[in-house]
């Protein structure tokens, strides 16, 4: 059996993909190169709240995602300079968050052990939750992944806007092309002055570097982003101005 070769027009629709891609990932890097770090006090370390869908329609790219956000922990982890959170939901009506972590590292292997279930969505769980944490002390920023969103966008909008209020930004990742949830994570983004990408499985570079940039921006603003001294970063950095 001969092996199909990429046509022309193939050719043309990946680069088009790519350009897409590209283009998203510098709105993205433009919108949070213009937020500001708060934090409570003087030495205080940055806290981020690290979100994930964990349902079964994320299985065939959760080893992915995984070895990304491991990435992810380890760039905080040599900052020095955020305390970590990882909340996630599967199943029927299972939402279970970790302690805050100084050493990121320990949420990677936590997040290996993590198997997905099948279930609804329960990102109303998870805004609660943050809203109820931020207000215990403040949380510098909100990443969320997920694919998929099965619950009343009102509702969850409310509960956005509240968090944005309280000057936490969601930083919202979306795997796949869905529609309704692309709509949804579009509006929290906005809400809470956050921002809102799209990722898949040909790009995953570009999702690391994005989930590196926005960690060390949320451990410590432009320093922690000299240091960390990725492309992405340094794109993030001039728009710090």
């Amino acid at each position: 059996m001969k092996t199909k070769q990429p046509s022309k027009r193939d050719d043309a629709l990946s680069a088009r993909r790519s350009r897409a891609q590209s283009g998203a990932v510098a709105d993205f890097i433009a919108q949070v190169g213009t937020m500001a770090v708060s934090k409570t006090g003087e030495g205080d370390k940055g806290r981020l709240l690290f979100a994930l869908d964990a349902t079964m329609s994320r299985q065939p790219t959760w080893d992915l995602a995984c070895q990304l956000q491991a990435e992810m922990f380890e760039a905080v982890a040599d900052s020095g300079g955020l305390n970590v959170q990882l909340i996630y939901f599967r199943g029927f009506g299972e939402c279970r968050a970790s302690k805050w972590v100084a050493d990121p590292r320990a949420l990677a292997n936590l997040m290996t052990g993590i198997e997905c279930r099948g279930g609804h969505t329960q990102i109303s769980k998870v805004l609660s939750h943050a809203r109820a944490e931020h207000k215990k002390k403040r949380i510098n920023a909100i990443v969320y992944v997920g694919d998929a969103m099965e619950e009343d966008i009102d509702k969850l909008a409310q509960k956005a806007g509240e968090i944005g209020l309280l000057g936490c930004p969601i930083f919202l990742f979306q795997e796949g092309r869905d529609p309704t949830a692309e709509t949804a994570f579009r509006e929290f983004a906005r809400l809470s002055k956050g921002a809102h990408a799209r990722f898949d499985a040909s790009a995953p570079r570009e999702l690391a570097a994005l989930l590196r940039a926005v960690a060390a921006y949320a451990a410590g603003g432009r320093q922690a982003l000299r240091l960390q001294g990725s492309g992405q970063a340094k794109k993030l950095l001039e728009q710090l101005k």
